[in-house]
């Protein structure tokens, strides 16, 4: 059900609000590493280097989708809050018509260039075609995860992020299921994993629909899903597009880091594919919380409410901080165990350990940085968000290249690449937050 965030009490809000998206993103990457279980257990090492090389490409295609739907939930949002529903119908067949072309046109050419892609990142031609293979499959769904996507964001716009995550979750159980069927009983190898993706989001963009066309009667839009408007695309183009990049550039970063690591070995690349699982689990709540923060501002901004919507991004930014302090005790505390479920290779668990313990006591930062993002996006300026994503992923880039082949720190390299890419962000925020701030006391 839909739900009017322009009033009420902000911290209790931005809690309940938070929690669904949390445990729906939980969920995703629960299944994602349930792939890199099942394959590392069943299949072997060089399954496991396959998934997680393949992973940052379709990652990186995903979003990009993904964020095209969140610029898009932005100005949903928006005229949400304004009440101006006609518009909101409008707006949302227009990107749905845009989204389906895109993501259809997009699948075509990341298949034709999947071969391509992984020579570029310099994979070790044992792991290439199982890679292959996998990646291509996976993205035949493409246009299913769109579909999911844009509904989920549409409805966490109006205020609903709980219907959204009951949807994954079954797309999560159908999900693990099946790779145990495709890979443990049939023996498909990575290829059955694939398959099981495919199935489970074409299962839950189906489930979401269905519960739209019964349960939310504005967005059951009947002929108005054919009616296009280029006026309205081209203000979806200048938040989605921009949000995309900035979506993708964090990506583009992981794919520069995975180049990078794939030369150090197979051991290395399988161990940095448990790494990255792991770090997104950690990862993705704050970026969560700061999405729910854009969520709580749009609609506040489109009911004329700015001095909400900067108690909310204070609010947001403490919520960030806990959060913070608690993912780093927990990688502290259990990276072994943690690194054990992916893997029984000595050597691969000691690598992982190392990255963890380095990278628990860095995690403060991007819980500042995405909250400053959560923010940006919340009142509509996209373009600052894109920038300081796009300085994160070149100093990050950068520094592990010169930390790994000038200064031969293995895979230690990583974590410190990235406490400097999150600083060099931060820097580049503060001073437009600190004139955004001083320039509304003044009003």
């Amino acid at each position: 059900m839909d739900k009017d965030m322009t009033k009420g009490p902000l911290f209790p809000l931005l809690v309940r609000f938070t929690i669904p998206l949390v445990l729906g993103n939980l969920l995703q990457l629960t299944y994602n590493a349930v792939d890199s279980i099942v394959v590392g257990r069943y299949v072997g090492k060089i399954a496991l280097a396959a998934v997680g090389t393949s992973n940052p490409l379709m990652t990186l295609v995903i979003l990009f989708i993904q964020g095209i739907c969140l610029g898009a939930g932005v100005l949903v949002g928006t005229i949400y809050g304004a009440k101006d529903y006609n518009r909101l119908k409008c707006q949302i067949s227009t990107t749905m018509i845009a989204g389906l072309v895109f993501s259809a046109g997009m699948t075509l050419i990341s298949i034709l260039l999947t071969p391509w892609l992984f020579v570029l990142l310099q994979t070790d031609k044992a792991i290439i075609p199982d890679a292959v293979l996998y990646l291509r499959i996976v993205l035949c769904g493409l246009v299913f995860n769109f579909i999911y996507n844009f509904f989920a964001s549409v409805l966490r716009a109006m205020g609903d992020s709980r219907s959204p995550l009951y949807f994954l979750g079954i797309s999560a159980i159908i999900n693990i299921v099946g790779d145990l069927i495709f890979v443990v009983w049939f023996r498909m190898g990575t290829a059955g994993c694939a398959v099981s993706t495919v199935i489970s989001e074409g299962l839950s963009c189906l489930f979401c629909w269905q519960y739209i066309k019964r349960k939310v009667p504005l967005l059951n839009l009947g002929r108005d899903w054919f009616r296009f408007e280029r006026s309205l695309l081209k203000e979806t183009l200048g938040y989605g597009f921009v949000s995309a990049m900035q979506q993708s550039t964090v990506q583009i970063g992981k794919i520069g880091i995975q180049a990078i690591v794939n030369t150090l070995g197979v051991t290395a690349t399988a161990a940095f594919s448990a790494i990255n699982r792991v770090d997104d689990f950690a990862y993705i709540p704050e970026q969560n919380i700061a999405h729910a923060m854009t969520s709580v501002m749009a609609q506040n901004r489109g009911a004329g409410k700015m001095d909400r919507v900067n108690r909310a991004f204070r609010t947001g930014i403490g919520i960030e901080l806990i959060y913070g302090v608690f993912a780093g005790l927990v990688l502290l505390g259990f990276s072994r165990p943690i690194m054990m479920l992916f893997t029984e290779d000595e050597e691969t668990i000691v690598a992982g350990m190392a990255y963890f313990h380095l990278i628990a006591w860095m995690y403060l930062l991007p819980a500042l940085t995405n909250g400053i993002q959560g923010y940006f996006r919340g009142v509509g300026d996209m373009k600052i968000t894109l920038w300081s994503s796009m300085i994160n992923f070149l100093v990050r880039v950068v520094c592990c290249a010169v930390f790994v082949f000038f200064c031969d720190m293995g895979i230690e390299a990583l974590p410190w690449s990235y406490l400097l890419g999150w600083a060099a962000m931060l820097l580049y925020e503060l001073p437009y937050l600190i004139r955004r701030f001083g320039y509304r006391k003044k009003l």
